[in-house]
């Protein structure tokens, strides 16, 4: 038991001296385990000061472990089981993988969301979790959003406007789930449609991707991005993924995602590095770094290690003052020592390490990094201060849990209107033999084709999951519903099986079946971008009967050259999403055909990389080409 004050009172002077002491000593010690003051009346949780006091304030409460927590994102299943840890190790952002299609409707996903963003509040100074998703076009993972055309075809449309559209609608749908973040839009360059990841970019020209950025950035994240429409926006990847060379890839079985990008300084300021600079003067809030190496002449380097690029040339020339995400387990490609990988990553401008499963591992050897000088604290106080600015940003310190009142326009015919707009601004006509097209409605058609009645062919990947699939998982109309609104009389035979007899035009959709990143690239055995057996079979069966429209869907350009003998029109109608009635809009002069091809057609795979000016150009469609056609009403 303690002394009692009265029995204190009668000890000598120098008993009171050695209790101030003592006094004195515990109040130092307690300065160093607590907040300086109450962090419910701290002055970072005072919305009225500017974000850099709040940001300030905050960061000269954390420990180096808070900092570290606040640098590291984990996927939702590595700590489903252990949630506790997101307050013990303060991580500062969650994410889905993309097949991690977790629930059914808005409401589901914000009580998920919102049951990890408790534990991040329940932590010593209560600092929100940032979650992130790949909405790229679309909300991909919600069954029943809207899905619009990858940007490929938004490309093709050329109509940045639009594509700007589609982002804030994109937004509006994921922020109803309660997610704050998309990996998007991809601002990459394509110069090789053999890449798995061609219909991510907007086309071969890099003036496409620096026209898009600017309107797609503002579309994503508005004009407050603490809005319950509003998401934060991450242009990717940086930089130069668009470039790398066939056969280059470091990843097994891949050809020539995350490969090499070898060209000059110059060359990659050009074409690679030039619209991310119109991200960034939009206010682009994240950048995703490349899995890609990039060689200037001196040898390839780690898009993730190359401290010239981001720190020197992002950071510093361009001006970006967001943070810089790493791709999914990215730091690890760096090299084999765990340890020099990190601190190479983090040293090189890395500010937020997406380790979806090993999140301790990385938060145990990036301290061990600060504690050895390898790191400095000034590298992780400029990193932390970046990721916390955007937080403030979103609004998550003031309402951190999951606004779902926009949940009832998920999928709205408002916002299902828009994404068809973009499929038939999209479609491009590459060529109208006798100027077939459009139809009036009142022909007998004839309609085949594996991409004629399948939602998930037509959305591609990223669509449900990763891959996609071809069992959609989303609401939507087919391009063969779309043709059935319009048409007086139509006979569907995917395989054209059925008699052809009374048929006055036949309509032949081929398709590819989806895929996502390294695992579409083309050649050696894979998706191999040629018409299948079974499509190539239509189109000789009904061609070789009737006047004939072939309608290609793809993420990139196909060989169509040897299948063209009695074709008479062909349409480029690219991944065109959920709404494939807007395919038809154009095909029956609802709409003019007015898109533009936003790459070059080769003939044969083996002409890739394609690209104008290329010194032997001869690509069956140039870049460029698209025939129009007036609306009909």
């Amino acid at each position: 038991m303690g002394a009692s004050l009265p029995a204190l009172l009668r000890r000598p002077a120098i008993l009171w001296i050695a209790l101030a002491a003592a006094l004195v000593a515990a109040s130092v010690i307690a300065l160093l385990v607590v907040p300086r003051s109450d962090a419910d009346e701290a002055s970072y949780r005072d919305p009225a000061l500017p974000v850099a006091e709040r940001v300030e304030d905050l960061l000269g409460r954390m420990t180096i472990e808070e900092k570290v927590g606040q640098m590291t994102q984990a996927a939702v299943p590595a700590v489903e089981d252990t949630p506790a840890d997101i307050a013990e190790l303060g991580i500062g952002s969650l994410l889905n993988g993309g097949s991690d299609a977790l629930h059914d409707t808005p409401e589901d996903w914000a009580a998920m969301i919102d049951g990890f963003q408790r534990r991040a509040l329940d932590s010593r100074l209560g600092i929100p979790l940032v979650y992130g998703i790949d909405a790229v076009h679309g909300n991909g993972a919600l069954p029943g959003a809207v899905i619009f055309p990858h940007n490929i075809g938004l490309g093709a449309a050329h109509d940045p406007e639009l594509a700007g559209r589609t982002a804030a609608i994109t937004a509006a749908e994921t922020r109803a789930t309660g997610v704050h973040w998309t990996f998007a839009p991809c601002v990459c360059v394509a110069r090789d449609s053999r890449w798995g990841r061609t219909y991510e970019s907007y086309g071969e020209d890099p003036g496409l991707a620096i026209e898009y950025a600017g309107p797609v950035v503002r579309g994503f994240q508005g004009e407050d991005l603490a809005a319950n429409t509003s998401v934060l926006a991450t242009a990717k990847h940086y930089v130069g993924d668009g470039g790398t060379a066939y056969g280059t890839s470091t990843t097994e079985d891949y050809l020539l995602d995350q490969g090499v990008t070898t060209l000059t300084e110059d060359e990659l300021r050009q074409l690679h590095l030039a619209p991310f600079q119109s991200a960034v003067d939009a206010g682009v809030g994240s950048v995703m770094v490349s899995y890609s190496s990039t060689d200037l002449g001196d040898g390839p380097v780690k898009a993730h290690a190359d401290g010239y690029l981001l720190n020197d040339v992002l950071k510093g020339e361009l001006g970006f003052d967001g943070f810089v995400v790493s791709d999914w387990q990215g730091v690890d490609q760096i090299g084999d020592d765990y340890a020099e990988a990190v601190r190479t990553a983090i040293n090189a401008g890395i500010d937020m390490v997406m380790v979806p499963f090993e999140y301790e591992r990385f938060i145990t050897t990036l301290l061990a990094e600060i504690e050895s000088g390898a790191v400095s604290e000034d590298r992780i106080d400029d990193a932390v201060a970046r990721i916390l600015t955007q937080k403030f940003a979103l609004g998550l310190f003031e309402r951190p849990l999951a606004d779902t009142t926009g949940a009832a326009d998920v999928g709205s015919e408002a916002h299902r209107a828009v994404a068809r707009e973009a499929v038939a601004a999209s479609q491009v006509l590459l060529r109208n033999e006798n100027d077939l097209l459009p139809l009036t409605g009142d022909e007998r058609l004839y309609v085949a084709g594996s991409g004629a009645d399948s939602l998930g062919r037509q959305m591609g990947g990223w669509s449900g999951s990763w891959q996609g699939t071809v069992e959609s998982v989303h609401d939507g109309t087919t391009l063969l519903a779309g043709i059935q609104e319009t048409a007086a009389s139509v006979t569907y035979s995917e395989k054209a099986t059925e008699p052809l007899e009374g048929a006055d035009v036949g309509i032949v959709v081929v398709a590819e079946d989806p895929y996502a990143e390294g695992v579409g690239d083309a050649g050696a055995g894979k998706h191999d971008m040629r018409v299948s057996e079974a499509d190539a079979a239509a189109i000789d069966h009904v061609c070789g009967a009737v006047d004939c429209a072939v309608i290609v869907v793809s993420g990139r350009p196909i060989e169509i050259e040897s299948h063209l003998d009695g074709v008479d029109a062909l349409v480029a109608a690219w991944l065109p999403g959920s709404e494939g009635a807007g395919v038809a809009d154009p095909l029956f002069g609802r709409t003019a055909y007015d898109g533009r091809l936003p790459v070059s057609w080769p003939r044969v795979l083996e002409d890739e990389p394609l690209n104008v000016g290329d010194p032997d150009y001869d690509p069956l469609f140039p870049f460029g080409l698209g025939l129009r056609t007036e609306a009909t009403g």
